[in-house]
């Protein structure tokens, strides 16, 4: 049964006033016992690397033959006019390109299959020491010269707000159909800022999402906590071959700049969040943000195999 955020405490306020003061995580990062690894991709240095830096990227995860295979079939995704017209799509800001793509794991049976692949979900078991389900799922493009940028941001501050997500038990996984390099746009990440949250300024508008998934305006940080975050971390571009993935914390900081190169940018994203971590009613006090953009009720946990 879906909680409520009436009596569920809301332990990482955010969007009510004008405070940036930050609030140190109170959860852990990597939940599972490490002493029992599974091995290769993912060793106690990997591990270790993402309990302190907030992500890992696993090279070649999958092969050539499957990154083709789905790589076609989003290509056939994004021609249609009628994908594009679905409330689920989102296309770029001034014209009618395919920008995301959302509930692929429940609209098409490749993504599916791929979501509960054991060679990620393992390793997401493990990290989160639970159960999971699909938060939420999509195609992310970021077509040849006109890709738009995304602001800097961490998710769990949009998933706890707008969708309720109690807690900091979740991640993300970001798999690569293209190669993702320094020219068409990859994704920026502030390594240790998983280890803050850091509250945002404004209230936020009803259905934000509408305007939100095509340029964020609140949910955002002020430019002193993310000077702050940067001082403390740096700023590292994950630029990683096609086949590869990026596991990150739902409470990463991450941005992406726009792509003005002739190579589109094509990424596949699955957020896991365990099943102890179901969501309650928005902590915005506002109607829930659609299925389609956050999984609600009894989540049903992904299948072994």
């Amino acid at each position: 049964m879906i909680g409520s955020a009436r009596t569920t405490p809301d332990v990482y306020p955010s969007r009510n006033g004008t405070t940036t003061s930050w609030i140190p995580r109170r959860e852990p990062v990597v939940y599972g016992p490490t002493g029992d690894i599974i091995g290769p991709p993912l060793d106690r240095q990997s591990v270790r690397s993402y309990e302190e830096s907030g992500y890992v990227v696993l090279d070649g995860l999958i092969s050539e033959q499957e990154t083709t295979a789905l790589r076609r079939e989003v290509e056939s995704l994004a021609s249609s006019d009628w994908v594009r017209g679905q409330p689920s799509s989102v296309t770029e800001p001034g014209s009618n390109e395919l920008r995301s793509l959302f509930s692929i794991h429940t609209l098409y049976a490749p993504f599916r299959e791929l979501a509960e692949d054991p060679r990620i979900l393992d390793i997401v078991r493990l990290l989160l020491n639970d159960e999971v389900y699909i938060h939420q799922s999509r195609i992310n493009i970021k077509p040849a010269f006109f890709g738009k940028e995304f602001f800097w941001h961490s998710d769990f501050e949009t998933w706890h707000v707008e969708d309720g997500m109690p807690g900091m038990r979740a991640i993300s996984c970001c798999i690569n159909l293209t190669d993702n390099t320094r020219f068409n746009g990859p994704l920026m990440l502030i390594p240790g800022s998983h280890k803050h949250f850091v509250p945002c300024v404004g209230e936020t508008p009803r259905d934000h999402y509408r305007a939100s998934l095509k340029r964020q305006q609140y949910g955002t940080p002020d430019p002193g906590s993310l000077s702050r975050l940067i001082g403390m971390g740096g700023i590292v571009s994950v630029e990683s071959g096609c086949g590869s993935a990026l596991l990150f914390d739902c409470n990463l900081m991450h941005a992406s700049s726009g792509n003005l190169s002739p190579w589109p940018r094509t990424n596949l994203f699955f957020v896991y969040n365990a099943v102890s971590n179901q969501l309650v009613d928005p902590f915005s006090g506002l109607p829930p943000r659609p299925d389609f953009i956050a999984t609600r009720g009894e989540p049903a946990s992904l299948g072994r195999r």
